[in-house]
């Protein structure tokens, strides 16, 4: 009798502690089957893709310090270490005040301009719990051309001197591989060389990045304004380049028909095609980041 007692209270002992194991990982698996939000990243591994802005922020806190250069054309040769010899040359600084708002500051030796700009990450690629196909940035960007005026019988007003961007950049970074973005542009110029030039230059900037191997991309970069908006000689800007990562530094290598950096010069002012021999110009960009403020 006391054994079979034992073994029934054994035998309800043993259903309860299992039934209440049972129920606890129910609840646990509930808790870890919480739907989240996965927001895209490294949808571009620098906040520019060759020229343009990418959807890409300066992380909060972070100061990132970029040198860029455009050589002369390829077709000179040895001579001049085939462009080597001749660099345009832009120096800039962004600031991440958030990780969706930051601000530049950049000086190019193209017409000593002098350049600034915000973005601000409007929308973020997600999935998950909360879905949203893109990313969306803002850009709204100035710059000044501080050359000395060339006669003194023709000054330039101070304000004539500006020209300003605005640009909505749309992302979206499809796989672990590849991204894409479009990038709706306005340039407008305070001051042009005659009546018949535009003051406002509507552009569709169109980029890309196929991931190669972990720490290296491939690069596309093409800028689109409709015939009729330009001026006479110039043409649209292409680039192809290379994205190298290492560490702090991201290397962009590549080869464009733009020599200039402000988007006034490589938007509205690109000379030659880059199918052109004296069109293709061998550049770089080095991003080297420091943390100012701990997040």
């Amino acid at each position: 009798m006391k054994k079979t007692f034992l073994l029934t209270t054994l035998s309800i002992l043993f259903v309860f502690t299992f039934s209440f194991a049972q129920d606890d990982d129910d609840l646990l698996s509930l808790i870890e089957e919480e739907p989240t939000i996965d927001y895209a990243t490294a949808t571009f591994k620098a906040n520019r893709v060759i020229n343009t802005h990418s959807v890409e922020n300066t992380s909060k806190g972070v100061l990132d310090f970029k040198i860029n250069h455009r050589f002369s054309p390829l077709n000179q040769g040895l001579y001049d270490i085939f462009g080597l010899d001749g660099a345009t040359v832009r120096f800039g600084a962004t600031y991440g005040i958030s990780n969706r708002f930051q601000i530049g500051l950049g000086r190019s030796t193209y017409e000593k301009t002098y350049d600034g700009h915000f973005k601000y990450k409007l929308f973020r690629q997600s999935s998950g719990a909360k879905y949203f196909p893109v990313t969306v940035s803002l850009v709204t960007a100035a710059s000044i051309n501080t050359l000395r005026n060339d006669s003194p019988d023709r000054k330039v007003p101070f304000w004539d001197r500006f020209t300003y961007v605005s640009q909505i950049i749309i992302g979206r970074k499809f796989n672990s591989s590849f991204s894409m973005q479009l990038a709706p542009t306005l340039v407008h110029k305070n001051l042009v060389p005659t009546p018949e030039d535009n003051n406002d230059t509507f552009a569709l900037a169109l980029g890309t990045r196929q991931k190669l191997t972990k720490r290296t991309s491939l690069n596309l970069e093409y800028i689109f304004v409709a015939p009729g908006q330009l001026g006479e000689g110039f043409t649209n800007s292409f680039s192809i380049g290379f994205d190298i990562e290492t560490g702090g530094h991201v290397f962009q290598l590549h080869f464009t028909n733009s020599r200039n950096m402000v988007e006034k010069a490589f938007i509205t002012e690109t000379t030659r095609d880059l199918w052109d021999p004296a069109g293709i110009h061998f550049g770089f960009n080095i991003s080297r980041v420091f943390t100012i403020r701990e997040r």
